[in-house]
């Protein structure tokens, strides 16, 4: 075994690979300065309530002062977690993420008013304030996002009811997430080398990468051998959690808890009936791509252990940080010289923080507030993978760039339905590239294969929980309990729909709800399989060059939330309320399997 290579201290890191935060505040003084400020703001929000129906005038001195103290907030907020990112064992800025944490708590309680309040106030009323004064023209889209939803809010008594509540309802996650993640002790195998290894949820995914068929076999069987013993405990949770959801829908007058949680961004069901219905008829796809899988291995059964491991063995190609920069910039060409602009910035004016030293956070984000320039944070490895994150997060700080350049502050944010886009379609355009410039028969395998396990991961799988996740709701709703027999039951039953003949059943995996968090999100994970999607079938307008497309692209990168995520959409050049994005996305998948099948049989011969 090779040796231990040790982490650099944060201090020893070259700092032209760190962020520099100096940006944001030049000094722990000017930081200190904000803070004290808005301290002293917190009485003056306060003092507002109460005011909104004095008139059109009190209306905007209420709501701009709201605003103006969120933006500087955040600024403070966004300042502590990044410096309590880069090392997460230095006291200080421990310390001081948990004061802004205080903080925002405090100025979220002295604002809370602000909503109950308007809506005391009749439509009519509030509009009769945007024709009065000019200055709410801006604010009409937020406004009016606010009471589109009058008639599922309830009389302000209620509401406090519900409000006091929401730990009691946060109850069922905060129970998974300490028994997941504090509670569970899962057991001792042995590695690659013969040594002994304790399985965690971290290396659990490494292990199941390992090429050696043992090591995934223990450690896949290891994990489910502990949610066996807290099967009902799991089920439980769950079925808790959902119930609270149909429960808030129900008082709510939502005829469904979907309806409920995706009327918060104005997302009609049927995109979420068309991503299944595609995703099901397109299953046969997944199924030549699980058959491929086996072949590759050589192995007489298909297991569930075996989805994760290289097909190819070790990889052929790995990237420096440096190579990794200059393949990014030629792989956003097509994206236009406006859009290269804020690349460059990115890597020249250090907005990326690059290497992985003691005490940092772990994997990658994009992140920053209005104020501050969208910050990277990587841990790098000379891997492809790691190319690939580099562009994805690019994708997303780009957005926000954009978006914060654009738009007032109040829309100067989006949703996480049109998050994903802006990352995967940089994905997208790397992953062509990468094909166009690399001949080598192994290497495109490999490539091919990246492009079709993230796929696989990202739309087959997600929409697989997505799926699930709708099928309880409407069982509890009906009254089904949902015990663990027959969660079971049903998850073993869809995940040998969506993996087919080729994969071997394995008991195990009709547990694998007992260990996802994202069904404790409530109805959160489709927009992953709706992004990728939308993101392939912009990235292929782009790069065949339509008249349009690029400019439509730009158009929804710098509209934040300034209308709802289905126009905004419709404005980039998809319309995600019709199925055809999903179909070209398909499309495209179908394309690369039958590419990578015919390397494969000219590498096997």
């Amino acid at each position: 075994m090779s040796e231990m290579k040790q982490l650099p201290m944060r201090e020893e890191v070259p700092v032209a690979l760190t962020w520099d935060l100096t940006t944001i505040f030049t000094t722990e003084a000017a930081f200190e300065e904000s803070f004290k400020e808005v301290q002293t703001l917190i009485p003056e929000l306060l003092a507002l309530k109460g005011t909104l129906h004095q008139g059109a005038a009190a209306f905007l001195k209420a709501l701009e002062f709201i605003l103006t103290v969120s933006q500087q907030l955040e600024k403070l907020y966004v300042y502590s977690h990044l410096k309590n990112d880069q090392d997460t064992a230095n006291a200080t800025y421990q310390a001081l993420y948990a004061r802004c944490g205080t903080l925002l708590a405090q100025v979220s309680e002295a604002m809370s008013w602000f909503e109950p309040e308007l809506l005391t106030l009749s439509d009519e009323e509030i509009l009769g304030y945007l024709a009065e004064e000019p200055k709410l023209s801006l604010y009409r889209h937020y406004v009016e996002q606010i009471i589109a939803n009058r008639a599922h809010v309830l009389p302000e008594e209620q509401e406090a009811l519900l409000a006091g509540a929401g730990e009691i309802f946060r109850g069922p996650s905060t129970t998974f997430s300490v028994l997941n993640n504090a509670d569970l002790e899962f057991p001792v195998i042995e590695g690659e080398e013969g040594e002994k290894v304790q399985l965690s949820h971290g290396l659990y995914g490494q292990l199941l990468e390992s090429t050696n068929r043992r090591v995934r076999e223990e450690a896949f069987k290891g994990i489910y051998q502990v949610y066996r013993q807290f099967r009902n405990t799991f089920a439980t949770t769950l079925s808790t959690n959902v119930k609270s959801h149909n429960f808030n829908a129900k008082i709510r007058q939502y005829d469904s808890a979907r309806a409920a949680a995706l009327s918060n961004n104005h997302i009609p069901e049927a995109v979420y009936d068309q991503l299944v219905q595609v995703v099901n008829e397109n299953l046969p796809l997944l199924h030549r791509y699980m058959a491929l899988r086996k072949r590759l291995l050589q192995v007489e059964e298909l297991h569930t252990y075996d989805l994760y491991t290289p097909l190819l063995g070790e990889a052929p190609i790995r990237y420096t940080y440096e190579e990794s920069v200059a393949k990014a910039k030629e792989a956003l060409q097509p994206m236009g010289p406006e859009y290269l602009a804020v690349v460059e910035a990115a890597f020249n004016d250090r907005w990326i923080d690059v290497v992985e030293n003691k005490g940092k956070r772990s994997g990658a984000y994009s992140s920053g507030a209005y104020d501050t320039n969208p910050y990277i944070l990587m841990n790098w490895h000379d891997t492809l993978d790691q190319l690939f994150t580099l562009v994805h997060e690019m994708g997303h700080s780009v957005h926000s760039y954009f978006t914060r350049n654009n738009q007032p502050y109040v829309y100067g944010d989006y949703s996480i339905f049109l998050a994903e886009i802006a990352s995967t379609t940089n994905e997208n355009l790397l992953t062509e590239y990468l094909l166009k410039t690399e001949s080598d028969p192994k290497v495109r395998a490999y490539i091919l294969n990246h492009y079709l396990d993230g796929f696989k991961g990202t739309v087959f799988r997600q929409t697989q929980f997505a799926e699930f996740e709708h099928f309880m709701h409407e069982e509890e709703a009906k009254g089904t309990p949902l015990t663990s027999e027959f969660l079971s039951e049903h998850y073993g039953a869809l995940n040998q729909k969506y993996y087919g003949p080729a994969l071997t059943i394995d008991e195990e995996i009709s547990l694998e709800w007992a260990r996802i968090p994202h069904f404790y999100y409530n109805y959160y994970v489709y927009q992953y399989s709706t992004g990728f999607s939308a993101a392939s079938a912009l990235a292929d307008k782009i790069l065949a060059q339509e008249p349009g497309s690029l400019d439509n692209y730009l158009t929804y990168l710098k509209s934040g939330s300034s209308d709802y995520p289905i126009e905004v959409m419709k404005k980039a050049g998809v319309d995600m309320t019709q199925a055809t994005y999903l179909r070209e996305a398909m499309q495209v998948f179908e394309n690369r399997l039958n590419e990578l099948e015919a390397l494969v049989d000219q590498l096997i011969d």
